[in-house]
């Protein structure tokens, strides 16, 4: 028999920290909650992307702003504290970048907070700042109502390795 999911053992509020973490979606951690115990890592990560994609738009832009801009190491380190560990770690491919794709990654999350309303959420594990530069770029020729479901799509790829990696 396999043991239990440590997240399935946690007090609620330890539950309710860890999946915070994952996901700064309050009514997705709520709704996540009341499905435990979930049994599996595979039990977990279905019903977490089941209920994200259940949420509004206003949730999911909710959950964005629970994120740093990419590249902007400061307000990583001062705003997100409780998800530092998680930003630092997938934001690694922005550390030794040139200055010119720093500036170039500040102006492209001004033009696309600007056109979408919220930050550019991409799954940023194993990219480099140009990688991220470039996919930025890309996307901001997309519709507002097709980004946003993209910019879900790369939130619920997050959250599912920052499950995996606190369960």
């Amino acid at each position: 028999m396999a043991p239990l999911l440590r997240l399935d053992r946690l007090a609620d509020a330890e539950a309710r920290e860890i999946l915070s973490a994952a996901c700064g979606s309050t009514r997705w951690v709520d709704r996540m909650l009341a499905r435990r115990p979930f049994g599996t890592t595979e039990g977990l990560l279905d019903a977490a992307r089941t209920e994200w994609f259940s949420l509004p738009e206003e949730d999911w832009k909710e959950a964005f702003g629970h994120h740093p801009m990419i590249g902007d190491r400061e307000a990583l380190r001062r705003r997100f504290a409780g998800t530092h560990p998680f930003s630092e770690r997938e934001q690694a491919g922005v550390e030794s970048s040139p200055a010119e794709v720093l500036d170039a990654l500040a102006e492209g999350n001004r033009q696309y907070f600007e056109k979408f309303g919220y930050i550019f959420i991409v799954c940023a594990t194993g990219l480099s700042a140009g990688e991220m530069l470039t996919r930025l770029r890309a996307r901001l020729t997309n519709e507002p109502a097709a980004e946003i479901r993209r910019a879900a799509a790369e939130h619920a790829r997050i959250t599912e390795l920052r499950l995996r990696t606190s369960t």
